[in-house]
């Protein structure tokens, strides 16, 4: 009899031990939200308006995980080499996402193939600024003044969604605009406060005290539509004639590519039911991140069409690094 209830007990272990890591228990152990990026951009507020309600949801601990360094390409590879069990994900957007690879080949991580797309959170559009002094008021007459003087467009850096906003702008209209890229998103915008450039695709949360005081004018923003944070701003597309111009920063959540099935669909619902909560949505919405939820396969295909999109302004408008 013992050695019968032996036979079962060792049975028993054999198929557990065949089974994926999936049918396993998920989550066994904290879970981390990494963060490409220093506390306090946008990225960072989503993890952490989710962090504490997707560790309720989940049942364990998730703590946000800030890993700042060669424009999101640290914290990327971290997720993208971490065990692919659910418990590392990153808070990806755009940049390292959908441009980094088409301008950086040494960044020891393929998006496409090494990440694993699970709940695309937010999209931010960027909104296009002037000094509140400037003569024009609106894209056309700022278009208008490029072709007669000229005019420099401030950028977070080079291959940010601002760089690329503003060479889609000038490829697009012909204008005579010229990059000035700085080292960082605050920088560009003191230099624009002080009209040492005369315009900025700057995030929309950043811009709006500006706005708000006066210092700045808001022009459009960058997305294909109006941002619900500011509906009667007009699309830099209504207000220019591009019909395809459609630049934002874009956060969602990667797992390392390999992760089960399972695990993702669960963090896919977990965050998706989250996203939709009043509580949430407000919050997001107040930093100027309109919530856009959708499903996996739509989320992986918004990425791929994202990457393709950066690859094509790279090589429509000539753009080289350095």
């Amino acid at each position: 009899m013992l050695c019968r209830s032996c036979g079962i007990i060792i049975a028993v272990a054999g198929v557990l031990a065949t089974l994926p890591a999936a049918a396993q228990q998920f989550p066994s152990r904290t879970v981390r939200l990494v963060v490409p990026y220093a506390a306090g951009g946008t990225g960072d507020i989503v993890a952490r308006v989710l962090a504490d309600r997707l560790a309720n949801a989940l049942g364990q601990s998730v703590v946000v995980e800030n890993r700042p360094g060669a424009t999101g390409a640290i914290g990327s590879k971290a997720v993208a080499t971490a065990a692919p069990d659910g418990h590392t994900i990153l808070v990806g957007q755009t940049g390292e996402m959908a441009i980094n690879q088409h301008w950086n080949k040494a960044l020891g991580y393929d998006p496409d193939k090494d990440l694993q797309p699970v709940a695309l959170a937010t999209v931010v559009p960027l909104a296009l600024v002037v000094p509140g002094t400037a003569s024009y008021s609106t894209v056309a007459e700022m278009l208008t003044t490029s072709k007669t003087r000229g005019l420099s467009f401030a950028s977070a850096g080079a291959a940010t969604p601002g760089h690329f906003s503003g060479e889609l702008l000038k490829l697009k209209t012909k204008s005579n605009l010229t990059h000035v890229p700085y080292n960082g998103a605050g920088p560009a915008l003191n230099d624009l406060l002080g009209a040492h450039v005369d315009l900025f695709f700057s995030g929309f949360p950043a811009a709006v005290p500006h706005v708000k005081s006066g210092t700045l004018k808001l022009l459009a923003v960058s997305s294909a539509k109006r941002s619900g944070t500011a509906p009667d701003v007009p699309t830099v597309a209504e207000t220019s004639g591009i019909k395809d111009f459609d630049i934002s920063l874009w956060q969602g959540f990667f797992a390392p590519r390999g992760t089960p099935k399972d695990v993702v669909t669960r963090l896919h619902t977990e965050i998706n039911r989250l996203l939709v909560q009043p509580d949430v949505k407000a919050k997001l919405l107040a930093a100027g991140a309109d919530v856009r939820p959708v499903s996996i396969d739509e989320f992986a295909a918004f990425t791929r069409s994202e990457s393709a999109k950066f690859l094509q302004i790279i090589k429509d408008a000539g753009l080289k690094p350095g």
